[in-house]
């Protein structure tokens, strides 16, 4: 199993970036190559890809602000998610550090894994605008 990490120095409180990605409100505004839309199903939510091959998927965030973490979990069931690890670390009163970690899944081509790889680096260039 493949892994890459996708790093960004902000300068913004960690307490500011934490809570605009901590809140699954606000995906659609920085994950442009994931999400067209948002929507509610019952208690949860679903992604509406910008790939027509991956349709909707179920999408759910766990945080914890004094960590830093926001684990980000997708898939096609609520039951079956993997998981993205996410973190914002202080470095300090206002620089934060914000680390992404994606993994290629068994059965994921290394041509889709590179894809979603270099969609995750163009989001960050929404994340970097958002706090510049």
């Amino acid at each position: 199993m493949n892994s890459k990490t996708v790093t960004l120095i902000l300068n913004a409180p960690k307490s500011k970036v934490f809570s605009f990605i901590s809140n699954i409100e606000n995906l659609p505004k920085w994950a442009t190559e994931f999400c067209q839309e948002l929507k509610k199903d019952g208690d949860k939510y679903k992604v509406i890809s910008c790939n027509p091959d991956a349709g909707e998927l179920f999408f759910s965030i766990r945080s914890d602000q004094a960590t830093g973490v926001v684990d980000m979990f997708a898939g096609p069931t609520a039951e079956q998610m993997s998981i993205f690890p996410t973190r914002v670390v202080e470095l300090s009163d206002n620089t934060c550090v914000y680390i992404f970690t994606m993994f290629q899944m068994p059965g994921m081509s290394d041509e889709l894994f590179n894809t979603q790889y270099n969609s995750l680096t163009k989001e960050f260039g929404n994340i970097r605008q958002r706090f510049a």
